[in-house]
């Protein structure tokens, strides 16, 4: 359930009306349901009850930390691809014990920051990656749990950006030369194998690949097993995708209708690694209108967000559901709502009917709690927007807006 509808011409979160927070707060501003963002973990933790998953948040899609300690609080864990994003995961309360080190680029300090943090297990990437690591452990005089980030040449059906299963991605080590890398694995005194991993994408509509993938990986256990080598983890990933326009994306029940006969009698702990499928519609995007501006060729509504702030739209041309916070009935026009960004490709909608939205006006884009603030930046020195979430019938700033400060506050200019 997505804890935002209109009630009586206005927008609410939860409880809350959206442009109250807006007056507070200011725009832009993103705004998150938590209690959205928990529903979506419940369905993934309901459906998947038969194998005690552990769902292990992927961090990358929205880091901001009173999300993290929300999830982490249902007994969640967390998917990361840095140090920093250790360093986030650990300050929101999630026990080490539950976080895997995914990523194709980790530096040693990382990797021996992780190695300190006890973390469950490393995916490794590369043979390269394991002699790194079984060398900091050693170091340590420790062992570092490891799964392999197997690669299994598996089409997600998704955008080009978003696959990471096929064979010409970086990540990953190919599903044939797997068996392999794992019995060479066995023989690094410093690292201990517990798991196999994959992850073939993001914004996966169907249960199909997974299909095809997991299949590919239950064999793989069996030789590995077979090999002598003792297996007790199966992450498969994240990637369910969730509905932006039109999609209709497989629910977290038909995913595991799908996966579970073939991993129920294979003896493992399952892991997953949502992020979208939580964080996706669980957020918006709050913008004031600036200027209208009509034109020979069409109409263009300026807002006061930019693709510094959203940059999904100029990225993947992706679609976001925009409407206003709270329609005034001024009728219904064609647009482009576009921000203030010197780039033609600041948009946000192209040639789209929407309601007729006035100068200072508040518009809403829809599911952008995941990939939206997390892929932001200060380009044209814009200060990044305020995040805050919303619980019941309050709310709460979780991320104050930055300053003009805040965007020289770790400069300095040589004399």
């Amino acid at each position: 359930m997505d804890r935002f509808e209109y009630r009586g011409g206005e927008l609410f979160c939860e409880q809350v009306d959206v442009a109250r927070i807006a007056e507070q707060v200011g725009t832009p501003l993103f705004i998150y349901s938590l209690n959205t963002a928990r529903d979506h973990f419940y369905k993934i933790r309901d459906a998947f009850a038969p194998f005690d998953p552990l769902i292990c948040y992927s961090v990358k899609a929205n880091s901001l930390g009173a999300l993290l300690a929300a999830l982490g609080s249902e007994g969640g864990g967390a998917d990361i691809v840095s140090g920093g994003e250790l360093f986030r995961a650990r300050r929101a309360g999630i026990p080490a014990d539950r976080i895997v080190y995914s990523g194709v680029g980790k530096t040693d300090a990382e990797l021996d920051h992780a190695l300190k943090e006890d973390i469950l297990m490393f995916n490794l990437e590369s043979e390269q990656e394991a002699e790194v690591l079984n060398d900091l452990a050693g170091a340590r005089g420790t062992k570092a749990r490891v799964a392999v980030r197997v690669n299994p040449d598996v089409d997600a059906g998704t955008h080009e950006y978003i696959t990471t299963g096929l064979e010409d991605n970086k990540f990953g080590v190919p599903f044939n030369d797997a068996l392999a890398f794992y019995r060479r694995l066995a023989q690094y005194p410093h690292l201990e194998v517990v798991g196999v991993d994959c992850h073939i994408g993001s914004q996966i509509l169907s249960p199909d690949p997974y299909v095809e993938a997991v299949g590919l990986l239950r064999s793989l256990v069996e030789d590995i097993r077979s090999a002598g080598i003792s297996i007790g983890y199966l992450n498969i990933g994240g990637g369910f995708g969730i509905t932006y326009d039109t999609e209709a994306p497989a629910t977290a029940r038909e995913h595991e209708s799908a996966l579970g006969p073939l991993v129920k009698d294979l003896g493992v702990k399952l892991i997953t690694e949502p992020g979208r499928f939580i964080a996706g519609n669980a957020g918006i995007l709050v913008t004031k209108v600036l200027f209208r501006k009509e034109g020979r060729a069409k109409t263009f509504v300026v807002v006061d967000a930019g693709m510094n702030d959203l940059i999904r739209p100029a990225l993947y041309s992706a679609h976001h559901r925009v409407e206003p916070v709270a329609p005034a009935g001024h009728g219904e026009e064609v647009v482009d709502v576009v921000g203030p960004i010197c780039e033609s490709g600041d948009f946000f909608t192209k040639n789209r009917p929407m309601e007729k939205v006035e100068r200072g006006e508040l518009v809403a884009i829809f599911s952008t709690g995941a990939y939206g603030f997390t892929m932001s930046s200060q380009y044209n020195s814009r200060p990044r927007a305020a995040e805050v979430v919303v619980d019941g019938d309050s709310f709460e700033v979780a991320r104050k807006r930055e300053t003009y400060e805040d965007l020289v506050a770790s400069e300095s200019v040589p004399k």
